[in-house]
């Protein structure tokens, strides 16, 4: 048992995971199955008396999924956890908790941070999971890993989809700030911890394969193309709510007119 126990929280020694494969897709596939049923079902959803419980269940889940991250770490010692290696500075780690709180509270300023964060600040994990390379399906990380990148896109859909939240130009702000001072800190710890420090990828490319890698290793040049590629992707994240606000405004101008 305990050597199932090291084995399953552990981590191989060999890629066990990769790209574009069934292990890669049917996670994603299975989101987009449950986000499909809540879209289907959002009025009824409404007003179900057990809602709150819903939202309670998943908030309580996604917390779990990122706690138990450094739960791993610190119960499987073949890991050799360093502390400055694992600090909780990352986007897609601070998205879910956001998004658990967002769904325990019904926060408009935390679907603000989290739908930004989630859409333009986890993608690309999606695409190329590149931390998980050495754990596949066999693995406990392997579904944390999808837990944690997958289910704050649930929470964003479900209050989207249910309780009708959506972003506006303040949300852009509010978020944009926010995650320009976890760079800020990101920055702060790769320099004050030194070679091998890489919050937020700022550093230095990945070891494993990662879309990222395009990216140069020179600091500057690669923070600029960072900086310009987060608000494309921010842009891209509101451009469906400005074309609806654009089509409702010239509908109801349409409509005056024609009274």
């Amino acid at each position: 048992m305990k050597e199932f126990f090291h084995y399953f929280f552990g981590k191989g020694t060999e890629v066990e995971f990769e790209n574009f494969t069934f292990a890669h897709f049917a996670p994603i596939l299975i989101a987009a199955g449950i986000i499909y049923l809540i879209f289907r079902y959002r009025k009824n959803l409404l007003d179900w008396k057990h809602e709150g419980k819903i939202r309670m269940g998943l908030a309580f889940a996604m917390i779990i999924c990122e706690m138990s991250y450094f739960w791993r770490l610190v119960g499987i010692t073949e890991l050799d956890p360093n502390p400055v290696d694992h600090l909780p500075i990352t986007v897609c780690g601070w998205a879910i908790i956001f998004s658990s709180y967002m769904m325990a509270t019904k926060s408009q300023t935390l679907f603000d941070i989290s739908y930004f964060w989630v859409f333009a600040g986890t993608i690309f994990a999606l695409i190329t999971p590149t931390v998980i390379t050495y754990t596949g399906p066999t693995r406990y990380r392997y579904y944390q890993f999808w837990c944690e990148h997958l289910l704050g896109y649930v929470a964003i859909f479900y209050m989207m989809f249910v309780h009708k939240m959506r972003p506006n130009y303040k949300s852009i702000i509010i978020s944009y700030s926010s995650l320009a001072c976890l760079a800020v800190i990101a920055y702060v710890a790769n320099v004050v911890i030194g070679p091998g420090a890489n919050y937020l990828f700022m550093a230095k490319p990945e070891s494993t394969p990662s879309i990222l890698d395009i990216l140069p290793p020179n600091f500057a040049i690669r923070l600029i193309i960072m900086i310009l590629a987060v608000s494309l992707l921010f842009a891209l994240s509101y451009l469906p709510w400005f074309i609806m606000d654009r089509k409702k405004a010239r509908s109801a101008k349409a409509t005056i007119s024609a009274e």
